[in-house]
């Protein structure tokens, strides 16, 4: 029985994916003066953001200086929600479900994005990048989340859209949800086989209903 819906933040609740892509886009121009496909970009999505760019080498500390700096400037201006959360969000809890986020995101620029979106009162727990040694596509920062709401990994379902989402859940044998509006390929998505791939998030309200 699922008692608890965990969701990812960015890509899955809001719509930062503009945002991301021009952050990177500047970060690797200015430090590397080259460009960044979409592809190199979703290979890195997802994932806790300094330990990602320390993989191109010495660059990578001003990778993420200038990538931050960019984000943080262009936040408020290019973030938006998603189609159906708000909806979804009200739904979920008004059928008791405990909520949480787990994100690799930092805090203060989740704080910045529920307070634009206005939805931070529908979440018991929200984990992100500072509270967990490892990030995603590791277990632990789902399995504290489930701990903080006091539930089971499988009495959770985690709601994200990207592959690190993926391993993550399963990884911490919780059930897992995929967005459709993902920009990584369906075909990866579904090699996940996720219990749920929804179009919005009041979609998954809808499941939930049937399945309890």
């Amino acid at each position: 029985m699922i008692k608890a819906v965990l969701f990812d933040f960015d890509g899955t609740l809001i719509d930062t994916n503009e945002l991301i892509f021009k952050s990177y886009r500047t970060a690797f121009r200015k430090v590397l003066n080259r460009e960044i496909d979409d592809e190199e970009i979703l290979k890195l999505y997802g994932r806790p953001l300094r330990g990602s760019l320390m993989e191109y080498g010495e660059p990578g500390e001003m990778l993420y200086t200038v990538y931050r700096e960019f984000n943080e400037a262009q936040h408020d201006l290019l973030a938006k929600p998603f189609e159906g959360v708000q909806e979804g969000l009200e739904e979920i809890n008004k059928k008791g479900y405990k909520m949480g986020i787990v994100t690799s995101k930092r805090m203060p620029l989740v704080e910045r994005g529920l307070e634009l979106l206005g939805i931070s009162a529908f979440f018991d727990v929200v984990i992100t990048l500072e509270d967990t040694s490892k990030g995603k596509p590791d277990p632990e920062p789902l399995l504290l989340g489930c701990t903080k709401l006091s539930v089971l990994p499988e009495e959770a379902i985690y709601v994200g859209d990207s592959i690190f989402d993926m391993e993550a859940a399963k990884n911490a044998d919780c059930k897992l949800c995929a967005v459709k509006y993902t920009l990584t390929d369906h075909k990866k998505i579904l090699s996940y086989n996720p219990d749920f791939f929804v179009e919005t998030i009041k979609e998954l309200a809808d499941y939930l209903e049937e399945v309890d």
